[in-house]
């Protein structure tokens, strides 16, 4: 798997900006607005979800996330009718899901959890200052790309390279104690 980097990012940041821009030029002169930007916005979480599905090391539970998230985009799409409350429904999803996938500690998945804050209200302040949906995506995702940069994990002090894998990795530490007890029984009969 191919870690996820910043200019991958502002890649994702390009396209999903001219996606949306162009798509709901199209789609709202068929459709009522919120409902076509409220599809759009569910389409646009799906893709990066799986996107960062598709960089995580993490194999567990993938069908779990994309099940819970289209049942949570379903109902929301059913009963909730303010934008606002819908998008940081489908935020919170992609942050929760970062949160399991890609980091260790609570302190990163807050870390995660201020930059998706701050996406929101730099979109929001794009929006109202420019009127663009093109500047509104970009400047959302280009916020959302520095998550790469949020470390795994907070550890205090260094550790050394056989160390850190030993803790990656709890059969290998058992297995490494086991071994030390062996040589133990053997080195007193």
């Amino acid at each position: 798997m191919k870690k996820a980097t910043f200019m991958e990012g502002v890649g994702i940041a390009l396209i999903a900006s001219i996606a949306v821009a162009v798509l709901f030029t199209v789609m709202s002169s068929m459709f009522i607005g919120s409902n076509v930007f409220m599809l759009l916005v569910a389409g646009l979480s799906f893709l990066y979800i799986s996107y960062l599905l598709l960089r995580s090391k993490e194999r567990t539970g993938r069908i779990t996330v994309i099940v819970i998230w289209s049942l949570v985009t379903l109902i929301s799409l059913v009963f909730i009718s303010s934008l606002i409350l819908y998008v940081a429904i489908q935020l919170m999803m992609v942050w929760l899901m970062r949160s399991l996938y890609f980091y260790n500690s609570i302190f990163s998945a807050l870390i995660d959890l201020t930059m998706t804050v701050m996406s929101l209200a730099i979109a929001i302040w794009a929006l109202t200052v420019s009127g663009s949906l093109f500047l509104t995506f970009w400047s959302f995702f280009l916020v959302q790309a520095l998550f790469v940069y949020i470390p795994k994990n907070f550890i205090a002090g260094k550790k050394s390279e056989t160390e850190s894998q030993i803790d990656d990795d709890k059969f290998e530490y058992a297995h490494h104690a086991a071994e030390i007890a062996v040589a133990k029984l053997f080195k007193t009969n």
